[in-house]
């Protein structure tokens, strides 16, 4: 039996990366997906794709920084798709701005991150409440090595501080939720080559070979490679772990 049989699965950011991956990862497992993005076509592409493949999935348009749009979308998947199971949030941004950077681009950068990175969990999070606990549901929150460590190169302090406090909020949801049968875990993806940093792969390979350098299973990831934990921990088979982050960074924080 699939592992995912009967449930509902939220995931935003799912028009690309790894959203896009986590969400086809689900429908295999035989989850109905529920694709959220702030770009609806790619949405709505990547849940053909799984149509296609005969999967069960929809689209919808949400930008997770709107806190009352995660409210209506949240009431509008009740209504036409059903009760959720399974959250994974997932949207994210980056940015390259350190504090020693122009000011307007430096607060621009602060802005918009934690809009999106870190209040956008906690608005998705919120809207879906009700549903994720009458099923005794599963949160997934997408981390980062960046939720233990500050990555120099290139700088982005308000990046680090959004994945510090995606780690603090999934301890401190799970250790609230428990009592009503809701885990809630995370993901910290190492560095996975995604359109969200492709610019900076093609114009500065440097960047690239510092992080493989130190990683010791010597490649860069993939949006499959997250697919994986990602099935674990919306699954039974890991009915006993909450508050916890699954490290997926081919060993960067080994070292």
């Amino acid at each position: 039996m699939p592992l995912l049989q009967n449930h509902i699965a939220v995931v935003t950011g799912a028009g690309s990366g790894i959203g896009r991956a986590i969400a086809s990862g689900y429908a295999r497992e035989g989850a109905r997906v529920v694709l959220l993005d702030v770009n609806e076509k790619a949405a709505s592409e990547a849940a053909r794709e799984i149509r296609d493949g005969g999967g069960k999935a929809e689209a919808f348009a949400l930008d997770v920084a709107r806190r009352e749009d995660c409210i209506a979308v949240a009431k509008q998947i009740a209504g036409k798709v059903g009760q959720v199971s399974i959250l994974v949030n997932n949207a994210g941004i980056v940015g390259r701005n350190g504090m020693l950077g122009a000011a307007e681009a430096v607060i621009k950068d602060w802005e918009d991150i934690i809009a999106i990175n870190l209040t956008g969990v906690f608005n998705v999070t919120h809207a879906f409440l009700g549903p994720l606990r009458a099923t005794k549901g599963r949160i997934v929150n997408i981390g980062s090595i960046q939720s233990f460590v500050h990555v120099r190169t290139p700088s982005s302090p308000a990046y680090t501080a959004s994945k510090h406090g995606v780690l603090g909020f999934t301890r401190a949801l799970a250790a609230e939720l428990g009592k009503d049968g809701v885990r809630v875990n995370a993901i910290g993806p190492g560095f996975i080559e995604t359109p969200i940093n492709e610019k900076v792969r093609a114009s500065n390979p440097d960047v690239a070979k510092m992080f493989i350098d130190h990683t010791p299973l010597g490649r860069a990831g993939k949006p499959e490679d997250i697919v994986g934990p990602a099935i674990f921990l919306a699954s039974d088979l890991s009915a006993y772990v909450t508050g916890s982050i699954v490290m997926a960074d081919g060993g960067y924080r080994a070292v």
